[in-house]
């Protein structure tokens, strides 16, 4: 039997948070161990854009997510950003996978220069030492040059750069749906199966 893929997910405080509480959502719905960790910024992100107060304690955070996913016990842990001993920090214990959705440039300037200076920015460096998969959804327009070189060197360093561009042709009718159609992309290069929407060229 093939063990539960576990996905280390961040949330940083760009904004796109939506699209990072819904992706939460579905790791934990297909049966994914979970460990996120958050910006001190993302609660102020989650109040804007969702009106969700995300608690600040990582105890809290848990709980609280648990109940509102009816996530199984132990699938998710959330880890404070100078949480030094959570597993993630450490290539002796790497997740398979990494997500940072939705990304700040900073984090993601911080990521390219290999600074680790906090638990989020450790996590991808981890994952990229480790050759394990690194998804970075930067949620920022129009790119400057700066952002644009980060980008190309993380890229060049083995991560995807998946920024959260819609498509159109499966006529999207909510907002929800818009979000789907990038969560999908998103599982997709998790090879974590889902059904939020029709693939290209599938039948309605």
């Amino acid at each position: 039997m093939t063990s539960a893929k576990t996905v280390c997910l961040a949330f940083t405080g760009a904004s796109g948070l939506p699209y990072g509480v819904r992706l939460l959502e579905c790791l934990l719905a297909a049966g994914c161990r979970v460990q996120l960790l958050y910006s001190s910024v993302a609660p102020v992100v989650a109040r804007q854009e969702m009106d969700l107060e995300l608690p600040a304690r990582p105890k809290e955070a848990a709980d609280f997510f648990r109940q509102r996913f009816a996530a199984l016990p132990g699938t998710l842990e959330v880890y404070g950003r100078e949480e030094w001993f959570a597993p993630v920090a450490s290539g002796s214990n790497p997740p398979d996978a990494m997500v940072v959705c939705p990304c700040t440039m900073g984090t993601l300037a911080s990521i390219a220069a290999g600074l680790a200076d906090n638990l989020i920015a450790r996590a991808a460096d981890v994952a990229l030492k480790e050759r394990r998969p690194l998804i970075l959804v930067p949620r920022e327009t129009p790119f400057s040059t700066l952002h644009l070189e980060n980008m190309l060197r993380l890229s060049r360093a083995g991560a995807v750069i998946l920024p959260p561009n819609p498509g159109f042709y499966h006529h999207p009718q909510t907002v929800q749906d818009v979000v789907d159609f990038v969560v999908a992309r998103i599982l997709d290069h998790l090879a974590v199966p889902h059904s939020l929407m029709r693939r290209w060229g599938e039948e309605a």
